[in-house]
């Protein structure tokens, strides 16, 4: 694969209703789902466990069991939507996550949110599993990569403004408001799947059995090129989502602050992290993509040490040791989600599968790692940065090392690819 073609900005896709902008705004929607379907009612968790009269364990697996869920729905509907489609895909997981955020809302137990929160996991699959395959349907080269970096920052809106939006609707009505707000959100997600056109070409539409569809993980999986950097980056996603289960008891039970001073800190992170991915198109496109990686790898082991040591004084000095993380997790993405997808040609959604799944699964884990009782709580969560920074580090340097090729990174000659 020569560099002209790497570099190819062709749209590939024309949407009649939609329009292109109208079609990367619908990807950005889509790619909102998950930070608002956790961000929007964080203020509200330590009010809950009074509430429901549960434990923050207990009330935690909202969060975990959302994640969890999530990532094995999209285990699935990646497959599926390279079988069927995107759109049919988006539709059923659109309904699935209206119904599912109604039975969140109307919940009358912690047990019963809990299952509730199961399946609006699962329809958020359906939806953002789908989204990064359409940006692969539709953009090529490096403006696929600028695509990737607008969606992910604008997508980066969702963290900041939701604990904002919760910790107001707080002021005016209880925990539930949050999610009547996502039923109105998947409304409209709806009704943009539903003026959609279908994205997919008929040549890369897997046309074997339902259980067949399925297997095609496996194949992805066993692309070294594609699965060993995919368990490197997701790495990142430990820690980042340790910090999403505590954060609220960080800054409101560690230091004190209101729901709403809270809601201002996390949004603080949120919005530096929205400049990462157009740091990277804008001053790093073209930057060595080892170096780079490792580099903010390296980066976030200094957030980790920062945290456990300057973080755990004050509020204003845990948010500036936490920010060089987040800064540099974004940055990473853009060049990361698009390496990776370069890595594997077909089975799209089968790769945006696994890409999404294993990221939430590592999440999944670092927040049930994050919500176990430690001495201190930032500095357990300095202690997660730290280490799983060190290990992508040295597992980059491995990787880049080894004689498996690498596309944009070791090795541009696609013939070379399982």
């Amino acid at each position: 694969m020569n560099n002209e073609a790497y570099e190819n900005t062709q749209i590939t896709s024309m949407q009649k209703y939609l329009g292109n902008k109208g079609l990367i705004s619908f990807i950005i929607l889509m790619n909102m789902f998950v930070p608002l379907s956790t961000d929007l009612y964080l203020p509200a968790l330590p009010k809950m466990n009074s509430y429901f009269g549960s434990s923050s364990a207990i009330t935690n697996l909202t969060l975990s069991a959302f994640f969890l869920f999530y990532a094995i729905g999209i285990l699935f509907w990646g497959p599926l939507s390279d079988k069927y489609g995107r759109k049919p895909i988006l539709i059923f997981g659109s309904i699935i996550y209206i119904i599912s955020s109604i039975s969140c809302a109307l919940s009358v137990s912690i047990h019963f949110l809990i299952i509730a929160r199961i399946f609006q996991g699962i329809g958020s699959g359906g939806i953002t599993s789908v989204s990064l395959a359409m940006v692969k349907d539709c953009f090529t080269g490096k403006k696929r990569e600028s695509i990737l970096a607008i969606t992910q920052s604008f997508s980066g809106l969702a963290p900041m403004l939701a604990p904002i939006v919760g910790a107001l609707i707080l002021k005016f009505f209880n925990w539930r408001g949050t999610f009547w707000i996502l039923v109105l959100i998947s409304m409209v997600n709806l009704l943009l799947a539903l003026l959609y056109q279908e994205t997919i070409k008929d040549e890369e539409r897997y046309m074997g059995t339902l259980m067949g569809s399925l297997s095609r993980l496996l194949v992805v999986a066993k692309n070294k090129s594609f699965f060993i950097p995919l368990i490197i980056f997701s790495l990142n996603s430990l820690p980042f989502m340790g910090y999403l289960a505590l954060s609220s008891y960080i800054y409101v039970d560690y230091f004190g602050l209101s729901a709403q001073a809270y809601s201002y800190f996390f949004a603080a992170n949120a919005l530096l992290s929205i400049f990462g991915p157009i740091i990277y198109v804008r001053f790093l496109i073209g930057f060595d993509k080892k170096a780079f990686a490792a580099g903010c790898f390296g980066i976030g082991t200094l957030s980790g040490i920062l945290v456990m040591t300057v973080g755990r004084e004050s509020p204003i000095l845990f948010l500036v040791s936490f920010m060089l993380m987040s800064l540099t997790g974004t940055t990473l993405r853009p060049f990361s989600s698009n390496m990776l997808l370069e890595q594997q040609k077909g089975d799209t959604g089968s790769a945006s599968s696994l890409i999404n799944t294993l990221a939430t699964v590592f999440g999944s884990i670092g927040m049930f790692i994050a919500s176990l009782p430690s001495g201190n709580i930032v500095v357990g969560l300095g202690a997660l940065i730290t280490i799983f920074s060190i290990t992508a580090i040295i597992s980059w340097v491995l990787f880049i090392k080894s004689s498996i090729t690498c596309i944009g990174v070791k090795d541009l000659d696609i013939s070379k690819i399982n």
